[in-house]
């Protein structure tokens, strides 16, 4: 288990990272991550010039989970496997991704998903209990933008209403108060009983 966005023990962003020699079978996979119980495991097999990487959250394989590659990255990184200034390719539901380490940092290459401005839906602000300064969606996720990041860290989603909307998740953000970050993110994932096949 690895603590993504952090430098220190119990922050940030919890991921499971399971190495495998060959991929095991989705039931395999999604008990595992059902026993880890974060939200996201990833599973990586090597490949000769890259990794195979899929990622599941205890109950369904999700096309994209950032905090988790970021994890595996640094996993390789502390197994000899990432040396810095190399960087790695890994072939994903999403294509292919890239991460190089520079020094004590992971820089990942993700495809960008841009977002068109849209109405919210129904139940997804009444989701998070919140007023929005701006909604958008992209081919994902909803992004709501709110008033502050008091706002923003304030946020107990109602995890039941957010099911109903049809979506991935909801990136929340806000400009930052701190004057060291421009903005400051939440994602909310709804969760699903139905799971995917590859």
């Amino acid at each position: 288990m690895v603590d993504a966005f952090t430098n220190r023990p119990f922050a940030g962003n919890p991921a499971a990272v399971v190495l495998l020699n060959q991929w095991k079978d989705d039931e395999w996979l999604r008990n595992v991550a059902a026993e880890m119980n974060l939200s996201e495991t990833a599973f990586l097999v090597p490949r000769s010039q890259h990794y195979d990487l899929r990622w599941f959250t205890p109950k369904v394989e999700v096309d994209l989970c950032g905090h988790a590659t970021l994890a595996l990255a640094l996993v390789l990184a502390r197994l000899g496997n990432l040396d810095d200034g190399m960087d790695v390719e890994f072939s994903t539901r999403s294509g292919i991704l890239r991460a190089k380490r520079e020094g004590s940092r992971i820089e990942l290459d993700f495809p960008m998903k841009a977002e068109t401005m849209t109405e919210p839906p129904s139940g997804l602000l009444e989701s998070l209990n919140v007023a929005s300064q701006y909604v958008g969606r992209n081919e994902f996720d909803y992004l709501v933008e709110v008033a502050s990041d008091a706002v923003l860290r304030s946020i107990v989603p109602d995890f039941r209403k957010l099911a109903s909307v049809n979506c991935r998740g909801v990136i929340v953000t806000s400009r930052s108060a701190d004057p060291q970050f421009n903005f400051v993110s939440r994602f909310f994932a709804r969760q699903r009983e139905s799971t995917k096949t590859r």
